[in-house]
């Protein structure tokens, strides 16, 4: 006896895409695009039982939704499938377990390599980063992160990652992270890539490195995803990023990413979140090297700097400037390897301009651009904060001066952050646009940054 079919909103679906008397060829482009996270082995039968009730993993039904978008020539939404229980795309809840956060971030690399233009819920959960942090720091170890399957990973396969992690840092630092290609490259390589070795076989040694470089490649592309604006999809990864440090008992990691949760917080205009985010990283963090105390310290200046709590501020920014004056490259992790004491004197430069300590700010203005050449993003993001505060002190020739540096530097960088500092500029010197000199600059700059 044939069973009535339940799930109507699939079976539209499949009708309109063609498939209405072909579901074993469904099944087969599933099977077929399924190839990049293992094996799949669907049929027409498959078909008929989700059409009657039955739900695949959410994984799958991305995939599914992707197929049929390519058949009908428009995005299709998960939720479209009609699986009644299927959970949200988007879900940025701190994983309760390495295993969850795998899941999760397979399904999030899953969507954003097939979709990439897509930013499946837009908005950011106010309180998920401040639960995430203090799971994150109470929560029991994982006893072990050893996987059996069906795939080999070895030490020489998590150093690729290490490598591979390297690169895209330095594609970010040169070209900005709001290229919808370079975060689609980078999703296609881990959904390709990673994630086969996720459910392969690895020891409880190799895989706390292969988590750690995991960790490491997601919470980059969460730095690529906020650098271009994309925050609930940052937020997301870098919670799961969080989870996957944790599981390697990696402190220092942990806290690194809880501090960029904490530069996004301070982003978005919750400076008191930031302060707290970035407390429980150097808290978390213990008795750290001293380039990470530095970066810690600094991210914790910035949130003071940024609600206006000046003592906070400059005790924090002490510590951080005695911790970059102690800093070497020996024994420290190699992800902190980004942070150099151009770094510091850029945040020192904001935060004191946040207390409107506009001439003490400025002392820090030429070592904030003692930048190694990589680094443009950085530059841009420096020479414009440098060009606002000598607008703030009063300094329109020093103001217009670095505005005209900014437009060069700025000119083929896309990210949504230098493009807003160079809007804070442009309302800064707008008020005086009557000079003859400010206007020429204005022109420049509204002209340069790509986004």
């Amino acid at each position: 006896m044939v069973r009535p079919v339940t799930n109507a909103a699939l079976e539209a679906l499949l009708h309109a895409a063609g498939y209405r008397n072909a579901h074993g060829a469904l099944a087969r482009q599933l099977n077929h695009a399924g190839r990049r996270y293992g094996t799949w082995r669907y049929d027409a039968a498959s078909v008929y039982w989700w059409l009657r009730g039955r739900r695949p993993s959410d994984l799958v039904q991305e995939v599914m939704a992707g197929t049929i978008a390519r058949k009908l020539g428009r995005p299709v939404a998960v939720r479209e499938l009609g699986f009644a229980d299927a959970t949200p795309a988007l879900n940025s809840a701190y994983p309760t377990s390495a295993r969850s956060a795998i899941d999760a971030a397979q399904r999030l690399w899953a969507i954003l390599a097939t979709r990439p233009n897509s930013r499946p819920g837009e908005e950011v959960e106010g309180g998920t980063a401040l639960q995430a942090a203090i799971a994150w720091r109470y929560d029991l170890p994982d006893k072990t992160v050893a996987s059996t399957g069906r795939q080999p990973v070895t030490t020489a396969d998590v150093e690729t990652l290490h490598v591979l992690a390297d690169h895209f840092l330095d594609l970010d630092r040169r070209h900005g992270g709001g290229s919808h290609q370079a975060r689609a490259l980078m999703a296609d390589l881990l959904v390709r890539q990673v994630t086969p070795m996720l459910g392969g076989t690895y020891t409880d040694a190799v895989g706390h490195d292969f988590m750690r470089a995991v960790a490491t490649l997601s919470g980059q592309l969460a730095f690529m995803c906020y650098d271009a604006g994309d925050h609930a999809i940052a937020q997301h990864h870098l919670i799961i990023a969080l989870r996957l440090a944790k599981a390697t008992d990696d402190r220092l990691l942990g806290a690194h990413l809880l501090a960029n949760l904490a530069t996004q917080a301070m982003y978005l205009g919750h400076a008191q979140d930031a302060a707290r985010l970035a407390e429980a990283a150097i808290d978390g963090a213990g008795r750290a090297p001293a380039t990470v105390r530095a970066r810690l310290y600094t991210t914790a200046a910035s949130a003071y700097g940024r609600s206006g709590e000046k003592r906070a501020c400059q005790n924090a920014l002490g510590r951080a400037e005695r911790a970059v004056d102690r800093s070497h490259s020996a024994g420290e992790p190699r992800w902190v390897g980004y942070f150099t004491p151009a770094h510091f004197a850029g945040a020192a430069l904001g935060c004191l301009g946040d207390l409107q300590l506009y001439r003490q700010a400025l002392r820090h203005a030429p070592d904030a651009i003692a930048l190694a050449p990589q680094n443009t993003r950085t530059r841009a993001l420096h020479t414009a904060l440098i060009a606002t505060t000598h607008v703030r002190a009063g300094d329109l020739d020093a103001a217009c001066s670095w505005g005209r540096e900014l437009a060069h530097h700025a000119r083929d960088i896309h990210s949504v952050r230098v493009t807003r500092r160079v809007r804070e500029l442009a309302r800064s010197l707008g008020r005086h646009r009557t000079v003859p000199e400010v206007e020429e600059v204005l022109l420049t700059i509204n002209a340069s940054p790509p986004q």
